[in-house]
């Protein structure tokens, strides 16, 4: 069990421009991932290095690095990054689909399930071999 946790785990660096006017833009992304659920480890490497740890079945890199542009970080687009950028959400996005949550999909399923058990009237009771005939 702690081995299945463990790959569910991804320890992750994000880089930022050294180019960008407030050169401590990793160290206010600490202060903002500081309290957001899913994320069990934040360490800076150097002033444009931030080191994470998260758990994917909360999170993606995809999900952090969108939430940082939308706040007007500068992330390092050199042509590394981009590619690490690229490996990293093709195979998180791969294995949050092996584990059943892919795109928000587990907390679709918790509303999926609570619309299924409410009693409303839009079933059909008849049989499935009924339904095309009206």
């Amino acid at each position: 069990m702690d081995e299945e946790n463990h790959e569910l785990i991804k320890h992750r660096e994000i880089a930022f421009c050294s180019l960008h006017a407030n050169p401590e833009q990793a160290k206010s992304a600490l202060f903002f991932f500081s309290d957001v659920e899913g994320i069990s480890h934040l360490e800076l490497s150097n002033t444009h290095k931030l080191n994470i740890s998260y758990d994917i079945r909360i999170l993606t890199l995809q999900v952090l690095e969108e939430a940082l542009i939308e706040l007007g970080y500068h992330l390092d687009n050199s042509l590394l990054y981009k590619l690490k950028r690229a490996l990293y959400y093709y195979t998180e996005e791969t294995q949050q689909e092996n584990i059943g949550c892919s795109k928000g999909q587990c907390t679709r399923d918790i509303f999926i399930n609570r619309y299924d058990r409410l009693k409303h009237g839009c079933r059909d009771d008849r049989p499935a071999y009924w339904r095309k005939y009206l």
